[in-house]
């Protein structure tokens, strides 16, 4: 049987799926697997057991079509429990793509835990030069898209908040490198990550926090209210966007 290792440093209940599914892998995959490690919210201490996926990453010799087939039936049954189908990476893959995928690659290398195998993964570089450029794309194409989905759900009753949630949790890992642009070291919490980024940045607070809040523990922020912490987070964002692109 092969050895997983760090098994121990999950939360209990992601460790209990996780090892009997990577048994499984690793005797699918053979001497092809390089490395499994988890990566994300199992990681970083934001993992919530009903409504968090146990995210993987798999770093094979060669990722063809047939590798993936004969995981399609192992994979199909993990996600029944919550565990996304896992990234496939090669090395030469992961070499060669820190540049375009800087956000990317920093969360990986800083949140994950190696469960089998070598880990390669905390030897990724990225330029900050690049890291910049892809957190100004990723926030000013968020604005365009927030007003657009605006105008689609506007109408209806719990539009604008499902819409500013969405939105601020797939900024999360945006947020986290931009602080990076400032010579900080981001938080791992998400809510400090917010607290920290509103700090270095000049931005308003309560804004993120209010709608982090109502994500996590289903704070409501309805009606009128939603429309309103709506516009300010928009100008949170323009704001922010311009300090990104002066930096």
């Amino acid at each position: 049987m092969a050895e997983i290792i760090n098994i121990d440093q999950l939360p209990e209940s992601v460790g209990l799926k996780v090892r009997p599914y990577l048994e499984e892998m690793i005797e699918l995959l053979g001497n092809n697997l390089i490395t499994a490690a988890v990566y994300g919210s199992a990681v970083t201490g934001n993992y919530l057991e009903k409504s968090s996926d146990i995210n993987l990453l798999l770093v094979c010799e060669d990722v063809d079509l047939g590798t993936l087939k004969k995981s399609l039936k192992l994979i199909s049954k993990g996600i029944r429990k919550r565990i996304a189908a896992p990234l496939f990476f090669t090395r030469r893959y992961i070499e060669t793509s820190a540049d375009v995928f800087p956000i990317e690659f920093l969360e990986i290398k800083e949140n994950h835990r190696v469960l089998y195998g070598e880990d390669i993964l905390s030897g990724i570089r990225v330029d900050l030069k690049n890291l910049r450029y892809q957190c100004e794309e990723q926030i000013k194409g968020k604005l365009v898209r927030i007003r657009q989905a605006y105008l689609e759900v506007g109408l209806k009753k719990k539009g604008v908040e499902a819409l500013l949630k969405r939105s601020l949790s797939s900024l999360m890992p945006v947020f986290r490198n931009v602080i990076r642009l400032r010579d900080e070291v981001p938080p791992r919490r998400k809510e400090d990550i917010l607290r920290k980024l509103s700090e270095v940045f000049s931005l308003e607070t309560e804004v993120f926090l209010t709608i982090w809040n109502d994500r996590c523990n289903d704070e409501k922020i309805g009606g009128e209210a939603a429309e309103i912490y709506l516009n300010r987070y928009l100008c949170q964002l323009e704001a922010l966007a311009e300090a990104v692109d002066k930096t």
